[in-house]
């Protein structure tokens, strides 16, 4: 008998909701048999109230059975990293990077330009052309929201990434998230920062080279943050958009880490 899963999200924001008004404090979501659903909605709950940016006062949560046969797979993408100690180091290497994935020096200033200019984190991403560097969505400061995505395997991820250093939920939401938005149809690159005021670590996820995590991309208490999906000249934006907020993914390890 196959065991049935669960898509659990939680979204919290303080002075009402996020789309009213309301700043976003956090968010969460898993992918869980249904035996972990009741524990993960009371983590949920307790982060959202806990949160380094503020304790939330409108707290939304979601609970949804997941159909087997609406479940796609892809890879985990290989992490490497590289050792930055200053904002600008870690954005300049992020450059470096983008520019060996293949992303044009065009696109990578005008993404760049894009997140400096926040002045509060935006729901979702900027979807970029990695030539052009022009804004392909139109979902202004909402942005392309990845949704609908875990570990095939959280205890074997966190056994692997715990002997990396690696655990915790920072790690693993930000790694499956680029796992799934590297292996999709159009996809580039990816350059992120965490709208955490604590956490200021970034990234720069590709399926060329895997996610190249930065270890300072951000000033310690800096609450804006943000991400842009470099993708393809010709991509068709609505079936991308469609991909990263419907498409239910799991996220393999590679063989040689099990």
């Amino acid at each position: 008998m196959v065991s049935l899963l669960y898509s659990v999200k939680m979204r919290s924001s303080l002075g009402g909701y996020h789309g009213e008004g309301g700043r976003h404090i956090s968010g969460a979501e898993r992918i869980v048999p249904e035996d972990q659903v009741e524990a993960d909605v009371i983590a949920m709950l307790r982060r959202a109230r806990t949160h380094e940016r503020g304790a939330a006062d409108f707290i939304q949560v979601k609970v949804e059975e997941v159909k087997p046969q609406t479940i796609t797979y892809c890879p985990m993408i290989p992490i490497y990293q590289i050792n930055t100690s200053t904002k600008e180091e870690g954005r300049q290497a992020a450059r470096k990077e983008l520019a060996r994935i293949g992303v044009s020096q065009t696109a990578i200033e005008s993404a760049f330009h894009e997140l400096e200019s926040l002045t509060d984190s935006m729901r979702g991403a900027i979807v970029m052309d990695a030539v052009t560097g022009k804004r392909l969505d139109d979902r202004h400061e909402r942005g392309v929201r990845c949704s609908n995505m875990d570990c095939e395997d959280t205890d074997l991820y966190d056994a692997i990434m715990g002997r990396k250093g690696l655990g915790g939920d920072h790690p693993r939401e930000a790694l499956v998230l680029a796992s799934k938005v590297a292996y999709a149809p159009g996809t580039v690159a990816e350059l992120c920062w965490s709208d955490d005021p604590d956490y200021v670590t970034g990234y720069v996820g590709s399926r060329k080279f895997g996610y190249g995590r930065i270890t300072v991309m951000k000033d310690m208490g800096d609450p804006v943050g943000g991400r842009v999906f470099f993708v393809q000249p010709g991509t068709d934006i609505a079936a991308y958009d469609d991909y990263m907020q419907n498409q239910t993914v799991l996220v393999r390890l590679p063989h040689e880490d099990q």
